[in-house]
């Protein structure tokens, strides 16, 4: 404590209190004495009220001693400052999922105001995912003090409404367990948000003869196949389920997931796949790559998603990052193990079946 702030001190106590002896200790002054006739150790206290002091009294043999030190700083929690763009993306994207699932959900948004009520499950479970899932990228990024965006949300005139969302590493990822963490961290927090996303849905769906269904027709994971048969254990084999705009939301959450966890190029699964295999990585992202010609089979969808994966990132092949030679950490192993398992889970052969 400055000599300045002890001669406020002892002002300020002055009217009540005999210094005898002061002595300072680590930034904290004792000052021994005794109170004058009449006074109350609250007028001690009021004294250096609003000072930035915080005093305590203690009694002794020879009177009392005033334990004085500086009040601790006020912890003042820095909010980032959202730029307006990442504001009206996602404002944007909340109304064209409303608008999604509301037309979903059997409404006519654009014919009558209150069926914008019906789309609000949709819009609120997938948007949940969908930030989720790049808030665990934001927050793991921030954590190794990489440079990076805010979620971006891509609103679309699709069937969901959106595209999807991303965040812009602007920086490159210069150590493997940071490269590991942060490509983790997005399907893991996705899938955690999905999974009761799509139980509750499920458990809000619709049984159907199959004769009478109409719509989309949706591909099962093992995930999902095992969640229906618990739900639905009586399902009878001319029955479907119609699920729930929420169970429908989950269900994108699942692919989603799998689809960012294929062992390609940047994707969050050639993230994961690099960190842990090193430069054996690129042999096997060539492979999952071509494995998706005879995946086509069962959908076409996979030769689409091979193509936007060859025109967006142009590479099968990682930047290279240090110590990517050095041996695994247990917890290294444990991370991409759970990656391994949340993909199994959520693949699904043949997302929208003919």
């Amino acid at each position: 404590m400055p000599q300045r702030d002890l001669n406020n001190i002892l002002h300020r106590i002055s009217p009540f209190f005999i210094v005898q002896n002061v002595m300072e200790k680590d930034g904290r002054w004792s000052i021994r004495g005794r109170m004058l006739s009449d006074v109350t150790q609250k007028n001690l206290l009021n004294a250096v009220r609003h000072s930035g002091f915080n005093m305590v009294i203690q009694k002794d043999d020879t009177g009392l001693v005033l334990n004085v030190e500086k009040e601790a700083e006020p912890i003042i929690i820095q909010l980032p400052t959202i730029p307006p763009i990442h504001i009206i993306l996602f404002l944007l994207t909340v109304i064209t999922t409303v608008i999604a699932g509301s037309m979903m959900a059997g409404g006519n948004p654009f014919a009558n105001l209150s069926d914008w009520g019906k789309g609000v499950s949709f819009s609120f479970a997938l948007m949940m995912i969908l930030g989720c899932h790049e808030s665990g990228h934001y927050f793991l990024a921030r954590k190794h003090k990489v440079d990076t965006s805010l979620p971006y949300f891509i609103p679309a005139p699709t069937f969901i409404g959106t595209f999807g969302a991303f965040i812009k590493i602007r920086a490159p990822i210069q150590h493997r367990i940071a490269l590991l963490e942060i490509g983790a961290a997005g399907p893991i927090a996705g899938f955690i948000v999905a999974v009761p996303a799509l139980v509750w849905g499920l458990r809000h769906s619709q049984v159907i003869e199959t004769i009478s269904s109409s719509g989309i027709k949706l591909g099962d994971s093992i995930l999902m196949k095992l969640l229906t048969l618990s739900l639905f254990p009586d399902l009878g084999s001319t029955e479907d389920v119609i699920l729930h705009p929420v169970a429908f939301a989950g269900w994108i959450g699942l692919l989603v997931t799998m689809l960012n966890l294929l062992p390609i190029g940047q994707l969050d699964g050639g993230h994961i796949a690099y960190a842990l295999l090193g430069e054996r990585f690129n042999i096997l992202a060539k492979y999952v790559l071509l494995l998706l010609i005879p995946m086509s089979y069962f959908s076409l969808n996979w030769l689409v998603w091979g193509l936007l994966i060859l025109l967006l990132m142009r590479t099968t092949k990682h930047p290279p990052i240090y110590n990517i030679e050095d041996p695994l950490t247990n917890r290294e192993k444990w991370i991409g193990a759970t990656s391994l398992a949340i993909f199994i889970l959520c693949f699904i052969p043949a997302p929208f079946p003919s």
